[in-house]
């Protein structure tokens, strides 16, 4: 069997792909490089050598994670350049949960003083780029990412989404309200 080396870009990728899945199980807090490392198959001081720290690798992972939400975001535009139409990108975003619950630890660890502007910046281009791509008024938009967090706290919760709980009387109410 002939083994093919993956380039920079690709093993770059394929780390923040685990990373992905290691921050949304364990945020910041409680992710360490060796998990990343064992589940992307290589060893922790790679892992380093690569990123640096375990800080730059989260970064990296939340920057990948808000630009993969503005890439379908921009996808959706393209058919529908409206909120509505950006709303209903939410079910692919929710099939994608590990994006979106790595974006809430991102918010979570934002008090960090190294992680903080990271993440604002992250969120603030997302707020910009929704703007520009439906032409929405700043209050529009806040009412957008209003919705758009309760629906991702309830994807993050299971209660969306393709793997969700089985639906209780408060989740059949709160969902009720919710734009289809």
């Amino acid at each position: 069997m002939v083994r093919t080396r993956l380039t920079a870009q690709e093993r770059h990728a394929q780390l923040v792909e685990a990373a992905v899945t290691a921050f949304a199980q364990g945020g910041y807090a409680g992710t360490t490089t060796d998990q990343v490392a064992r589940i992307a198959g290589v060893s922790q001081p790679y892992v380093i050598r690569i990123f640096g720290s375990k800080q730059e690798l989260f970064l990296a992972t939340v920057r990948h994670a808000g630009e993969r939400v503005q890439q379908i975001w921009r996808d959706a535009a393209a058919e529908d350049p409206t909120l509505s139409g950006l709303g209903k990108a939410y079910k692919q975003l929710l099939a994608e949960r590990d994006l979106l619950v790595v974006l809430l630890h991102g918010f979570a660890a934002a008090s960090d003083p190294g992680l903080g502007d990271a993440v604002r910046q992250c969120y603030g281009e997302q707020f910009t780029l929704v703007r520009e791509l439906t032409g929405a008024s700043a209050e529009e938009t806040r009412d957008f990412f209003a919705s758009g967090m309760l629906i991702t706290v309830l994807g993050a919760m299971r209660v969306l989404g393709p793997d969700a709980v089985p639906v209780q009387p408060w989740m059949a109410e709160l969902l009720g309200t919710l734009p289809r």
